[in-house]
């Protein structure tokens, strides 16, 4: 199965800032790239889900309907480019509400798996991209190969203090894909933290 995960705000759309949200249209850029890498993995047949904590919607920053707009837009862009994404897991919940949706938990993932009637012990063939270490987390916490951007909220300092270390280092999404597209076949194989 060519599979991939992908957060949303640091890989597809630029970071908004800490402590911020992408709210409207105005201010949701794709990143460089990003376009033409969603291009490639469609056109290798791989299958996309974007996995995102937008926790702004139970804070009241924002409406679900004003992420809805959003995201149809993002995805006609992506369609306009020649991408598809399968489909898009939002997790609106606070991190202090205990879901089992939001990153590193892997509900999201699941559920990805569910519609497409395929167990989640696949997840060892499929990547998680992401920006964040809970999104280093969660594929980790799936059993997915995982790759950590440079694009977005967070930076190799950070990773001094992580728990787990990603399987590889991207400068940004279309870095990324290039390295899924010579991977793919190897079986994921997670490391514990060490010093780096």
């Amino acid at each position: 199965m060519k599979l991939v995960f992908l957060d949303r705000d640091g890989v597809i759309n630029e970071f908004p800032g800490n402590g911020k949200y992408v709210t409207k249209l105005k201010e949701f850029h794709f990143i460089p790239g990003s376009l033409a890498a969603l291009r490639s993995l469609t056109k290798e047949h791989f299958t996309v889900f974007i996995i995102s904590n937008q926790a702004g919607v139970s804070k009241g920053v924002y409406t679900k309907e004003k992420l809805s707009h959003i995201t149809h837009n993002m995805l006609d862009k992506i369609r306009q480019s020649g991408g598809r994404i399968k489909r898009v897991f939002y997790c609106t919940h606070r991190s202090d509400e205990g879901c089992d949706c939001r990153k590193p938990e892997i509900g999201s993932v699941r559920k990805a798996f569910e519609t497409m009637n395929k167990s989640i012990r696949a997840a060892q063939k499929a990547f998680f991209v992401g920006d964040t270490e809970s999104d280093i987390l969660a594929g980790h916490n799936a059993g997915c190969k995982t790759i950590f951007v440079l694009s977005g909220r967070e930076d190799r300092r950070h990773m001094r203090a992580w728990t787990v270390r990603p399987d590889f280092i991207a400068a940004n999404l279309l870095e990324a894909v290039a390295i899924i597209s010579r991977n793919h076949a190897k079986p994921s194989r997670i490391r514990k933290k060490k010093n780096f």
